[in-house]
């Protein structure tokens, strides 16, 4: 075991402190992973709050890892000493089932293990990235390409792999129109891949407040949803469109937005069910589709990709000081676009 400090939440909607962890010490096929950046994403405020349920504490959030490793069991083929890897939202799963068998894991029919605020299958509670060191079986970490500095690639192991993988399965490309709704943590990673996968890419934001870096990221058109004539003027425009938001939307109205047989992706969560008339999908044999993040080895197809297309997050950096008024700044959407943590000031 080995202790290491970190920043948790000891109890349901309490401020994160600076405490201390224990780590379990590396098995044959772990590796210790010394924690260089952390972001922050909105599930971790969603989860730390209760707002998806009863959670456990203390926890210790955080599944956007960025580091190097320091340590490796004798069974670890995959990594060594020095190499730069990341950690996403999960950190083990059956691996027997149909879904991992086919590189799904984190669609685990017996339920995949989550980086924090998650029971292990060795009964242990998991604890997340705002800490400066984790130890992850080697099945469940990714190489960071040298390509990516890591500070921009910690919010690639949430927000853009959970954008990259409805994309890539909704064929977002040349000749595709694409619309991503919401500008924020992850709407802009979605801008971003979109516009290097050749698709024609929209914002649907509220506003046009965000519009100048919308176009500068990659969109070619953006238009805000709180005036009722963009819903008029892009009626059947788009082949795909990926809501990003968390909060519950009017899916009717988006849905219209659709081709024929195209398809609304939703990756936000909202704490709150939606309403849905069916005849808005009927329609136009349009399709309402779920996403959630992707399996290992599309992570890692991903952080190819985005090395290879130049792309990484926009961040602010900020001290473990500062996150509890990250927290804040998160919830009234100030931030462009993610708070990455220097966990060297843990």
């Amino acid at each position: 075991m080995t202790t290491v400090a970190a920043y948790a939440a000891p109890a349901a909607k309490a401020p994160l402190e600076r405490t201390t962890i224990e780590r379990r010490a590396v098995r044959e096929h772990d590796v210790l992973i010394d924690i260089k950046f952390a972001g922050i994403c909105h599930s971790d405020i969603h989860q730390v709050r209760e707002g998806w349920g009863e959670a456990i504490f203390p926890m210790v959030p955080g599944h956007e890892i960025a580091g190097v490793v320091s340590e490796v069991g004798p069974g670890v083929t995959r990594f060594k000493v020095g190499d730069r890897v990341g950690v996403g939202c999960m950190v083990d799963s059956c691996r027997e089932c149909e879904n991992c068998l086919a590189g799904k894991e984190q669609y685990c029919l017996q339920g995949q293990t989550p980086t924090y605020n998650g029971i292990g299958r060795d009964g242990e509670p998991t604890y997340g990235g705002y800490s400066e060191k984790v130890v992850v079986d080697e099945n469940f970490v990714v190489r960071i390409p040298d390509g990516l500095a890591l500070d921009v690639a910690a919010p690639l192991l949430c927000a853009g792999i959970t954008l990259y993988s409805p994309l890539k399965r909704f064929g977002a490309g040349p000749g595709r129109k694409v619309a991503v709704v919401g500008m924020g943590g992850l709407g802009h990673m979605g801008v971003k891949i979109a516009h290097a996968m050749g698709a024609e890419v929209t914002v649907l934001s509220q506003s046009l407040r965000k519009k100048d870096d919308g176009l500068r990221l990659g969109a070619d058109h953006y238009h805000a949803t709180g005036d009722p004539k963009t819903f008029e003027q892009l009626r059947g425009s788009f082949d795909l469109i990926v809501s990003t938001v968390s909060a519950p939307l009017d899916f009717g109205a988006y849905l219209s937005l659709l081709k024929t047989e195209g398809t609304l992706a939703n990756v936000g969560a909202p704490e709150e069910p939606v309403s849905l008339n069916l005849f808005s999908l009927i329609g136009g044999g349009r399709s309402l589709a779920g996403s959630m993040i992707g399996g290992i080895a599309e992570t890692q197809e991903m952080l190819d990709f985005c090395a290879e297309h130049g792309i990484g997050a926009e961040i602010e950096l900020i001290a473990a000081s500062e996150i509890n008024e990250a927290y804040e700044r998160v919830e009234n959407s100030d931030v462009r676009y993610r708070f990455v943590i220097d966990t060297a000031t843990i």
